[in-house]
Order: C-alpha cells, then sequence, then structure tokens
C-alpha cells in the first residue's frame, strides 16, 4: 500500500468532488475525527476497510485514491441527467439557518433560564464570537470555554442547545427533495464546525445526495464575503448565471446578486408564500 501522500490526495479528491469533511463522513460511514486525521497525516495506516469505504463514497477506485494509478481530473458524479430551468438555473444553493430550518433563539432562552444571565447577554456573547468559529477560526472547545466563563457556568455544549433548539421549516424538505430530482443542489451556510454532519445524522436536514456542501467552517470564509461565493461558484462546477442562491439574509443575497447568481429571498414564517416561490422559479426548461 502506498501511503505517501495518502492525505493530499483524499483532501484534493473530496475537495473536487464537492463534499466538506463532515458530508463525506456521512456518506463513508466514518467518523470526523478519523477522516481529519487522515487527511492531515496522522493516521498514515487507515484500515483498508475504511479507504474502501471512503473511495466509494467519493466514486473513485481504491487504486485512485492509494495512488496506484494516475486519475483523471475529479468530477461530481452527479452532473448527467438533470434540468435546466427557463431562466437557465443549474445549480441551486440552500442555506440553512432561516432557510431550512428556524433560526435558535429557543437556545438562547433556554441557556438563559439555566444560568440565570438575561437573554440579552446570552445573545451579545454569542454574536462576540459567532464569526469566528464559523470561519474555523475559533475551534467549538475555546467557543464553549469562553462562552461558559462569561455566563458563569462550569462548562456548556452549544451544540447540544443548538441542536435541541432548531425546528425544519415545514415543507422545506419535500422541497429540496423535488429541487434534488431535477437540478443540482448544494448548501451554503455559515455554520460551526460539525454541525452540518450532526444535523444530518439527527435527520434535522433534508435527507439527499447533496452535489455539494459549503461550510464556512471548513473553507474558511463567512457569508456576505465575496471568497465564499467564489468558492462556492467553483465546486459547482457551473457559471454564475446558471446558480439559484436562497437565503433568509438580504446582504447575502446582495453579495450573490453582484456576482450575477439568480437569487431568492426565503421567509421561514411564511414558507406557504415562499415555496411556491422557488418552485415556481424552477420551471424546468420545454426541451
Amino acid at each position: 500500500m502506498d501511503e505517501k501522500g495518502l492525505g493530499q490526495r483524499l483532501q484534493e479528491a473530496r475537495r473536487a468532488s464537492g463534499l466538506t469533511q463532515q458530508a463525506l463522513c456521512h456518506k463513508a460511514n466514518i467518523s470526523y475525527s478519523t477522516l481529519a486525521k487522515i487527511e492531515r497525516g496522522a493516521i498514515k495506516s487507515p484500515s483498508i476497510f475504511t479507504i474502501q469505504h471512503i473511495s466509494t463514497a467519493l466514486g473513485i477506485s481504491l487504486d485512485q485514491l492509494m495512488g496506484h494509478s494516475v486519475a483523471p481530473p475529479l468530477v461530481s458524479t452527479n452532473k448527467a441527467s438533470k434540468a435546466v430551468s427557463k431562466s437557465g438555473v443549474r445549480f441551486v444553493y440552500f442555506d440553512i439557518n432561516g432557510c431550512l430550518v428556524h433560526f435558535f433563539h429557543r437556545a438562547f432562552m433556554r441557556l438563559a433560564e439555566e444560568s440565570g444571565v438575561s437573554a440579552d447577554v446570552i445573545e451579545t456573547t454569542y454574536w462576540q464570537y459567532n464569526d469566528d468559529v464559523c470561519r474555523g477560526a475559533m475551534s467549538m472547545d475555546e467557543f464553549n470555554r469562553r462562552f461558559a466563563e462569561r455566563v458563569g457556568m462550569p462548562t456548556l455544549d452549544w451544540e447540544a442547545y443548538y441542536l435541541d433548539s432548531v425546528e425544519p421549516v415545514r415543507g422545506m424538505d419535500e422541497l429540496v427533495r423535488w429541487t434534488a430530482a431535477h437540478y443540482r443542489v448544494g448548501l451554503l451556510t455559515n455554520i460551526m464546525p460539525g454541525f452540518v454532519l450532526a444535523m444530518r445524522a439527527r435527520g434535522i436536514l433534508p435527507d439527499v445526495d447533496y452535489d455539494v456542501i459549503i461550510d464556512s467552517s471548513e473553507v474558511g470564509a463567512i457569508k456576505p464575503e465575496t471568497k465564499i461565493f467564489e468558492i462556492a461558484a467553483e465546486r459547482a462546477g457551473v457559471k454564475p448565471e446558471e446558480i439559484l442562491f436562497i437565503d433568509d439574509s438580504r446582504p447575502n443575497i446582495m453579495t450573490a446578486d453582484k456576482l450575477g447568481w439568480h437569487v431568492l429571498w426565503c421567509d421561514d414564517y411564511h414558507p406557504e408564500e415562499t415555496i411556491p416561490r422557488i418552485r415556481g422559479s424552477l420551471e424546468p426548461a420545454v426541451v
């Protein structure tokens, strides 16, 4: 087994397939820590069973992943047989918070009750560190430690509070499934490390085969920064004018619009109005 460069080959193959580490873990049924250690070279001799699961999830051969043969350029395997909308859309990106799930204000209220600190202080403290964590510049352990100190608690697990508070937006699961059946789809989200995988494991997010997942904590940029949209467009593998972006934030939508994307604002509190607008904008072109 040629172990030289395995981590680098795995990382390149994963990125070429448009998968985050969390998404690949989900598809390959392996732990996040195992994959992360293989990619950075901390595990130099993973079991053949682990490598086989990973190669299958990536849609490449075991020999290609291990470097026994020269692999052709890696592309997403889910590009064929998809529709094009009347407006020219081929790829649809969905936001998560405020789009697929209702925002997590309930977590602030619960934490306020348990800590005895006002909800305003809880929320202010959260937003003080949120951007750094979502960029991957601060670890979850550090975030939890600082958060706990500010609210006077010995320990704090924000992921647990978050997962217990978010709820899927009614009707969005069916919409995403319909979209994935006709178009290539992805997630484009400002999110903390590991949260996408945890949400998928709990069944909070629509269970479809996402072509691309842009996790801000992995790519090192957050919306509405231009960088994250440029990464998303590159991994989608289509022209900017062939992308539809659905988000609840006006600044995020404005950035995507300036880059030539199609955009739609999502109102998660009125899905009965939002969902028909999205479906209508994705009416397939007549071939």
